[in-house]
C-alpha cells in the first residue's frame, strides 16, 4: 500500500459489474424458465449450479433440529444478544401515520403501511452469513411486514448453513427455501408452486444475483446493487498503528475489490501502519485476497492538517468511516458523507457488522454522498391522505382551476368547477 500526499480529486468508485452479454442472456433465460416451469426449473438449476438434487425446496423441521444441534448454545445466545441490540436500535426508526387539521375542516396526513411480503437473499454455498439474516429481517419485523421469506443456495449436503437456519428461527421466520442464484430472484419476483411472490427483494449476491435483481426491478422493488466493501480510517498521531492495520485488513479480506484507506496528517503514523500491515498480513488466513485488495484499492493519504483530512474523507464518502483521533466526537459535525461512522478506538468496524445494533447494509462506491444504509423505512410505503372540506374548496377552487389551466389541463379545471356550481 503506497503512502501518498493528497493530489487532485479522490474517489472510492469502482465499476459495478454489469456482467457480460453472455451472463445477461443466461440470467434472462433462467428467469423465463422459472416463470414457465416453476419448481421444476428451480430444482433443475439447483442441481446444475449447486450440485445437489432436492426433493423439497423447503427447509424441513429435521434440518432445523439438526441446525440447533450443530450450533453451540453459547453462539446461539450471542445471536440472541445481537438480535436484541439490533431490534432496539431499529425500533427508534419506526415511523407512525400522522394527521393535521385546519380551521376550514381540511384534514391532511400520511398513512404509513408496511409491505405485505419481502424476500431476503442470503449468500450461501461455502459461506454462512447469519448476520445478514439479522440485519434484514429485524427492520422488516419492526416495520410490521407480515411475510418474510429467506432464500439461499444449499451446500453440498443439500441444506442451508446451520447458523443461518438458527438465526432465522430465532427471529421467527417460517419460510426458508434452499434455492439461490438468479433462479431464486425469479422465484421471489414471479412465484412458483412452492414460493409465493414478494413485493421487494433484499440482500447481496454474486453477479448473477445482481443481474437478476436488475432484470426483475419493476415487477418487484429491490434494495440496491451493492458494490465491494470499503473502509476509510481518519486518524491523528494519537491512534495506534496496530489497531488501524487490523481494521483496514478487516475489510480487505472480504474481496479482492474491497477498498481500505487511511487518511492522516501524521507521516509517522502512516509509516507505522504500513509496517503493521505487512506484519499482520503474514499470518492472515485470507492473505491472498487481502493483499490483492490492498495492492489494487488500498491507500494511505497524508495531509497537511486534520481539517484537510476531514475534507478528503467527505470527498471519498466511504461505506465505513472510523474516526481514531484525540477527540473523535468533536469531529462528528464536520463529517458530511459516510454510510456508518465509528467514533473512537473501541468502535472497530466489526462492532457494527455484528453486535452494536446499527445496520451493516450500507451504501458503497461513494454513494454515501446521496444515500443511506438500510432502515425500517425500506420496508414501508407512505400514502398521502387528503380530506378537503366544502368551505376549503369554495375558498381555493378558483385558484386550483387557474393552476390547472396554466398547465393546459382543462378537464382538471372543470373537475373543480363542477363542484363550485350553485
Amino acid at each position: 500500500m503506497k503512502i501518498e500526499r493528497v493530489q487532485g480529486t479522490l474517489s472510492l468508485r469502482r465499476t459495478i459489474e454489469s456482467g457480460t452479454e453472455e451472463q445477461r442472456k443466461a440470467v434472462k433465460e433462467i428467469i423465463e424458465q422459472v416463470r414457465k416451469n416453476g419448481d421444476a426449473a428451480l430444482k433443475q438449476y439447483t442441481e446444475q449450479f449447486d450440485g445437489v438434487r432436492l426433493d423439497s425446496l423447503c427447509v424441513s423441521q429435521e434440518e432445523i433440529e439438526e441446525a440447533y444441534w450443530i450450533v453451540d448454545e453459547k453462539m446461539i445466545e450471542i445471536i440472541r444478544k445481537a438480535a436484541r441490540n439490533i431490534r432496539e436500535y431499529h425500533e427508534r426508526q419506526a415511523q407512525t401515520s400522522w394527521f393535521m387539521t385546519r380551521e376550514d375542516g381540511t384534514m391532511l396526513g400520511q398513512k404509513v403501511t408496511p409491505l405485505d411480503a419481502v424476500g431476503l437473499y442470503v449468500p450461501g454455498g461455502t459461506a454462512a452469513y447469519p448476520s445478514s439474516v439479522l440485519m434484514n429481517v429485524i427492520p422488516a419485523q419492526v416495520a410490521g411486514v407480515k411475510r418474510i421469506v429467506i432464500v439461499s443456495p444449499p451446500n453440498e449436503r443439500g441444506t442451508l448453513p446451520a447458523s443461518v437456519i438458527v438465526a432465522a428461527c430465532e427471529l421467527g421466520v417460517e419460510e426458508m427455501y434452499k434455492v439461490g442464484g438468479a433462479q431464486a430472484i425469479a422465484a421471489l419476483a414471479y412465484g412458483t408452486e412452492t414460493i409465493q411472490p414478494v413485493d421487494k427483494i433484499f440482500g447481496p449476491g454474486n453477479i448473477y444475483v445482481a443481474l437478476a435483481k436488475r432484470e426483475v426491478f419493476g415487477q418487484v422493488a429491490i434494495d440496491m446493487i451493492a458494490g465491494p466493501s470499503e473502509i476509510v480510517v481518519l486518524a491523528d498521531e494519537t491512534a495506534r498503528p496496530n489497531e488501524i492495520a487490523a481494521d483496514l485488513l478487516s475489510q480487505a479480506e472480504h474481496d479482492e475489490r474491497a477498498s481500505s484507506v487511511l487518511v492522516t496528517p501524521s507521516l509517522k503514523l502512516a509509516h507505522a501502519v504500513e509496517k503493521e500491515l505487512k506484519q499482520q498480513l503474514a499470518t492472515l488466513p485470507r492473505r491472498a485476497i487481502a493483499e490483492k485488495a490492498l495492492e489494487q484499492y488500498g491507500a494511505i493519504y497524508v495531509t497537511d492538517t486534520l481539517d484537510e483530512a476531514i475534507e478528503v474523507v467527505n470527498e471519498l464518502a466511504p461505506e465505513h468511516l472510523e474516526v481514531m483521533t484525540a477527540n473523535p466526537l468533536q469531529l462528528l459535525g464536520k463529517i458530511r458523507h459516510a454510510g456508518a461512522i465509528f467514533l473512537g478506538r473501541y468502535s472497530s468496524e466489526p462492532v457494527g457488522d455484528y453486535f452494536a445494533g446499527a445496520n451493516h447494509v450500507l451504501p458503497t462506491n461513494g454513494t454515501a454522498r446521496f444515500s443511506s444504509g438500510l432502515t425500517v423505512d425500506e420496508f414501508v410505503k407512505k400514502s398521502s391522505v387528503i380530506f378537503y372540506s366544502k368551505e376549503a374548496l369554495q375558498k381555493n377552487g378558483e385558484s386550483i382551476a387557474a393552476f390547472a389551466r396554466l398547465e393546459g389541463l382543462e378537464a382538471h379545471a372543470r373537475a373543480i368547477e363542477e363542484r363550485l356550481k350553485k
